[in-house]
């Protein structure tokens, strides 16, 4: 074993609770070798990050691990506490999966990450201290390091903030870096970058990587080989290409299968490189012409929402966020035009900070439009008074992307469902009541039972399902679903986005469907916008825009989406190369 740089032998955790024991993971065997990337797969609950957190003993004391788990040849898990301090850090190193959880905001960042440096060698001085940490920002890319050494977390972009976390488990020169869901949390664009810098760690400095994620195109764009994990168990290993290209077991063509792609045409799936050649044209097209996206092939195609009635109008939408404390406004939204009609389903992509969910916010009167004219149900949103749109609110339902956050952890699920009728519905009776909410679990294929149940005791795709019959509770006619599924397994993502299409083939609302998952986005909108800082850049089918962009930045984001094919993936990775320039 001690000629890996990790070594998993016959590795069993379990869990004591007050239930009984829970075997977490179960006889895994897994091996990582200088410069190579061992991505680890799976489903929330398989397993993934408890043996990811073994290999530096971060187990809580609940926690029995038998085995082995060898690292540079010794054995973490029969280490003395002192040699767990010399080894961690040194020898191997964790990137967590939220980076603003994982850094302390009353702290500047490069004092973070001298912290290490000064745990491992105390009689260090600190203009040392501080050139070393400085020497592991620039490494990862953050400019004017020196300078912004001294900066709080809070003044960092999310992808920087990875960038940091990253310096830190690098400042010590950890042979094997743990990396878990580095990029969930990432637009694709500023995903590709933090890739780019793992895949540079490795191929330069001879890194080993150990990725934890449920992203099945990052494993394709990043790993050398792959480990599926199913229930606490090992239930395939093979290198990456055979993996993708002949998977053996039946849940890992299960997990493929679940994946989302983005499809040239309407009617189907893109035909793997198809989808790069569709990129390049659509690059060659802006260059020569300047027709509008998409207008060949529109104008074979009928629209089916050429007649209904338009319950969102956005034209010349501005939306500004008053400065306060001597800080300037900011404007969020500058002259955006867009509609939604009845019974379609509008995309809205863009990165974080674009303004996607001010929008959804502004059109469900959370947020107040400031300028220009927003129209809900005939409704004008801008200057609008709140006794005017109070009766509408009852047509619009919000999914919000976190569940657990907007559901009060004090009441059940079915007093959360239930608010909406509170609000509305003042006259119905607790009977009633619990008659609707049983029903909407049943739309959304829950049992009448987890009506009693609380927040903390579902699985996160069972709480996106509860926040679903939540935003149908008064049968809307407009529904503004915020990011519903980006926090989800690959497989529990695919039955939310399939019950999210049942539901409005039933009810036959309209949707805004914000999300910077542009597969996702483009398998469930009838049309979709990009969104770029504030403005929108274009719009169409999705057929036209991901499959014909004109613009530079929609070009970069589909090109930037990581798809689960490393064959393909190599090609468009330096083709988003490229387009950054």
């Amino acid at each position: 074993m001690s000629e890996h740089l990790l070594s998993i032998e016959d590795l069993s955790v379990t869990f004591t609770t007050d239930a009984g024991d829970v075997n977490a993971v179960k006889g895994v065997s897994l091996t990582v070798d200088p410069g190579e990337v061992l991505a680890v797969v799976g489903e929330s609950g398989s397993g993934k990050t408890v043996t990811a957190k073994t290999i530096l003993r971060l187990l809580p004391e609940t926690a029995v691990a038998e085995g082995a788990v060898v690292v540079s040849g010794e054995n973490v898990l029969t280490m003395a506490p002192s040699q767990l301090t010399g080894m961690r850090g040194r020898k191997a190193a964790m990137v967590f999966q939220e980076p603003s959880t994982a850094l302390n905001p009353v702290f500047p960042v490069g004092w973070q990450i001298t912290e290490g440096l000064r745990a491992h060698d105390p009689k260090a001085n600190r203009k040392d201290l501080r050139a070393r940490a400085v020497e592991a920002m620039e490494k990862v890319g953050i400019p004017q390091a020196e300078e912004r050494f001294d900066y709080y977390p809070h003044q960092f972009s999310g992808g920087q903030k990875q960038r940091i976390v990253i310096a830190m488990a690098l400042a010590l020169g950890a042979d094997l870096v743990i990396a878990d869901e580095p990029t969930t949390a990432l637009d694709v664009t500023v995903q590709s970058e933090i890739l780019d810098l793992m895949r540079s760690l490795k191929d330069e400095f001879s890194t080993g990587i150990v990725l934890i994620t449920h992203n099945m195109g990052v494993v394709a764009d990043l790993a050398d080989r792959v480990a599926v994990m199913y229930r606490g168990e090992l239930v395939e290993v093979a290198e990456v290409r055979s993996l993708f290209a002949d998977p053996q077991h039946p849940y890992t063509k299960s997990l493929l299968a679940a994946v989302p792609k983005i499809r040239t045409l309407r009617g189907g799936p893109a035909s793997g490189n198809a989808q790069v050649q569709k990129t390049q044209v659509g690059q060659a097209q802006a260059q020569e012409d300047s027709e509008p996206a998409g207008a060949s092939a529109g104008e074979n195609t009928a629209d089916p929402f050429a007649d209904a009635e338009t319950i969102v109008k956005a034209r010349g939408l501005e939306i500004t966020y008053r400065g306060g404390f001597g800080k300037p406004d900011f404007k969020a939204i500058t002259g955006v035009d867009f509609d939604i009609r009845e019974g379609e389903v509008y995309g809205l992509v863009g990165e974080s900070g674009s303004g996607k969910t001010t929008i959804g916010r502004a059109i469900a009167g959370l947020t107040r439009a400031s300028g220009g004219s927003l129209r809900v149900f005939d409704q004008e949103m801008v200057g609008f008074k709140e006794k005017e749109f109070k009766p509408l609110r009852q047509k619009i339902g919000f999914v919000f992307q976190d569940p657990a956050a907007s559901f009060n952890p004090h009441l059940s699920i079915g007093d959360c469902i239930a608010e909406p009728f509170r609000v509305h519905r003042q006259g119905m009776s607790e009977r009633d009541r619990r008659s609707e909410v049983i029903r909407l679990l049943d739309a959304v294929q829950l049992p009448a039972h987890y009506a009693d149940r609380y927040p903390h005791e579902l699985s996160g795709g069972q709480r996106q399902r509860c926040s679903l019959a939540r935003g149908l509770a008064l049968q809307p006619e407009l529904v503004v679903a915020d990011e519903p599924t980006s926090a989800l397994d690959v497989s529990v993502q695919a039955r939310v986005l399939e019950l999210f299409t049942q539901l409005q083939d039933e009810f036959g609302f309209a949707a805004l469907f914000i999300s910077h998952d542009l597969a996702v986005v483009d398998m469930l909108s009838d049309r979709l916008g990009v969104l770029f800082h504030g403005e929108l850049l274009e719009e169409g089918t999705g057929e036209q825009v991901l499959g014909a962009p004109q613009h530079t930045y929609t070009q970069r984001l589909i090109a930037s989406l990581p798809v689960p094919d490393p064959v393909e993936q190599e090609t468009r990775r330096k083709l988003a190369r490229s387009l950054r320039g």
